[in-house]
């Protein structure tokens, strides 16, 4: 397609942002809430506990999962970017000290990525007369990371919390409807698994039908050995 004057117009594409540090921990919040929660209920169920007990097992472990997984993903995040820190400390040191290694280190770099050796020497040292500029080349391709986009921990933690909670709700929510049985929240879970899992899969680009199997398959074993591990609890108990 070419604009009125002639000329080609230029085809531009835009990326999700992958570094956000909010899909993994919504994701996989999500998912082990569910997983984890209908499991839970399962076990309690199969030990034969009662709706009322069930309840209050299914709530408790929603609190204390979505509090663990908050701050787990915060202290994980947290340790992570520390890390980072720690090490372009240690790569500003080396730019400010030996310039001269720095940049040819840098150039040696472009020449691996096929770079003619004059060029690469060209470019390490308009690079390298950057200082911020050079500082993050080094840190991305010695650490691959963008160390000026690191992830929130604070994000990652709420996004762990926020849907951590709303997974483990899915098969409260018969229960809290006033349908006191087990099947109804295994197959509403079973719904949730299925649903969830496909939307994963769309949002990166992967056949619905793949992520819904696999998380129904998953679910579906972890809940069924708890429940069966609850079962012969309750028999032995009892």
């Amino acid at each position: 397609m070419t604009a009125a004057g002639g000329s080609r117009t230029e085809a531009h594409h835009q990326h999700r942002d992958v570094q956000g540090g909010w899909l993994r921990p919504a994701v996989f919040g999500a998912m082990d809430g569910l997983v984890t929660n209908v499991s839970l209920i399962a076990g309690v169920g199969g030990g034969g506990g009662s709706p009322r007990t069930l309840v209050l097992a299914g709530l408790a472990g929603l609190s204390a999962g979505a509090l663990s997984m908050a701050a787990g993903e915060f202290v994980s995040v947290s340790s992570q970017n520390e890390l980072v820190d720690a090490e372009v400390s240690k790569e500003r040191f080396e730019l400010e000290h030996n310039p001269e290694s720095e940049r040819r280190e840098l150039a040696a770099v472009f020449r691996r990525r096929g770079v003619d050796a004059a060029l690469a020497e060209e470019v390490a040292r308009q690079v390298s007369s950057h200082p911020d500029e050079a500082l993050r080349v080094h840190v991305q391709e010695e650490l691959g990371v963008d160390h000026q986009e690191l992830p929130s921990p604070v994000t990652a933690a709420a996004a762990s919390l926020a849907t951590f909670a709303c997974g483990a709700l899915v098969p409260l929510i018969p229960y809290l409807l006033g349908f006191r049985s087990l099947a109804a929240a295994l197959l509403l879970a079973a719904v949730a698994a299925v649903i969830g899992g496909g939307l994963v899969s769309r949002f990166t680009d992967r056949p619905f039908l793949r992520g819904a199997v696999r998380q129904l398959l998953l679910a579906g074993a972890a809940a069924s050995l708890t429940y069966g591990i609850g079962s012969l609890a309750g028999a032995i108990v009892s």
